[in-house]
């Protein structure tokens, strides 16, 4: 099989659980207080948030819309099902029981809804209009009702993790799992907060923009893969080599972001060619730049980053011949390649005993990391 197919084959793996869950998560009643106000307000709200999950149309009705690629729950599900396999005795695999997703599936619906709750903010922050080809929600229903709704997906997702108790997962465990999930949407919005910081900063470092995407990205996705380990297995060193994977992954998947931002094709991106330019986008490029740019490019920057007026097309190209004048490019590459090591050898460390069922997922996240590194 081409990479193609079988990242294509990986991507579609657990999509029909995982949105199965989803709705579930919506269904589910969250309370026993008595309904005492107006159910079409709340109908509403939900309707918001479903729509932005693309479920629903601008009239709440349902669509077939597009998920996504569900990165964080199968990278939790995957990590979960490594850990899991590997607690299973090789020699007696034949009579294994049969891995169960159920235990699982909650923490993996709760981190896909907080992914899009941070998505709900990042479009009223970044005043984007559009997302996956349709308006965002802040543009249809306003501000104020797209933070709430984005407030109510993060409850949605709190709530939604300790329906592990359900599925049988020791208390002691859903209490591991929810401290995990909860340090992590703190240090999110941390990220979050430092990445909007640095727009009005006209020079950032490129160590302060490796905690920031840490914080923004990278530590979703470690929680992701130590939630699952954490669920699949106690030994303390699967659980580790997981989350470093996951850590390294994001890393290397932020980056992969603001290659894309600056240099894909719209075919490629679905987006406007060098649209991180246009919109003056603090992201690795142009900080790596500013750091190794010559005197006479360094101010040519610092002029078109810090004037009112949009970016012109000729000073993006201006830009651009700068990124190729300071090797920027190679930097990122090198960057994301880097990462994408790191969390291979990760991996490698997380997955010591060799049996069908590990194997299989040790090769899927194999492939997700391969699928990142091609960019």
């Amino acid at each position: 099989m081409i990479m193609s197919d079988i990242i294509d084959t990986v991507f579609q793996r657990y999509n029909r659980e995982i949105l199965q869950e989803l709705h579930r998560a919506f269904l589910a009643p969250q309370t026993s207080l008595p309904e005492r106000v107006n159910d079409d307000a709340l109908l509403k709200l939900k309707g918001q948030m479903q729509y932005h999950l693309g479920w629903l149309d601008q009239q709440f009705r349902p669509v077939n819309g597009h998920p996504g690629k569900l990165l964080r729950p199968k990278l939790l599900l995957l990590s979960y099902e490594l850990a899991w396999a590997q607690e299973q005795t090789p020699s007696l695999e034949e009579d294994s029981p049969a891995l169960s997703l159920r235990p699982a599936l909650p923490a993996a619906a709760a981190v896909e809804l907080a992914h899009n709750f941070t998505l709900l903010h990042d479009d009223i922050e970044d005043g984007d209009v559009e997302r996956r080809h349709r308006p965002t929600v802040w543009s249809l229903w306003g501000v104020p009702q797209a933070i709430l709704a984005g407030d109510a997906m993060l409850a949605q997702a709190r709530v939604h993790l300790w329906k592990v108790l359900e599925e049988g997962v020791e208390p002691i465990t859903a209490l591991t799992l929810a401290k995990l999930f909860d340090t992590a949407l703190l240090k999110l919005t941390e990220g979050q907060y430092l990445d909007m910081s640095f727009e009005r900063q006209l020079q950032v470092s490129l160590s302060s923009y490796e905690e920031m995407i840490g914080r923004k990205t990278a530590i979703l996705m470690r929680c992701s893969t130590e939630m699952g380990a954490t669920l699949g297995s106690r030994d303390r060193g699967i659980i580790e080599g997981l989350a470093c994977f996951g850590y390294a992954l994001g890393l290397a998947f932020q980056v992969r972001d603001d290659m894309l931002g600056v240099w894909a094709t719209e075919a490629e991106s679905g987006k406007r060619p060098a649209g991180d330019i246009y919109r003056r986008k603090k992201s690795l490029p142009i900080l790596h730049a500013f750091q190794y740019a010559q005197a006479e490019d360094r101010q040519a920057l610092a002029q078109v980053y810090s004037q009112d007026e949009p970016m012109s097309q000729k000073q993006v190209q201006q830009v651009l011949a700068i990124f190729d004048r300071t090797h920027t490019r190679e930097y990122c590459r090198q960057f994301l390649v880097r990462q994408c090591q790191q969390a291979r050898v990760a991996l490698a460390q997380a997955a010591m005993t060799p049996n069908a069922l590990a194997t299989r997922a040790r090769a899927d996240l194999e492939a997700i990391i391969d699928f990142v590194q091609e960019g």
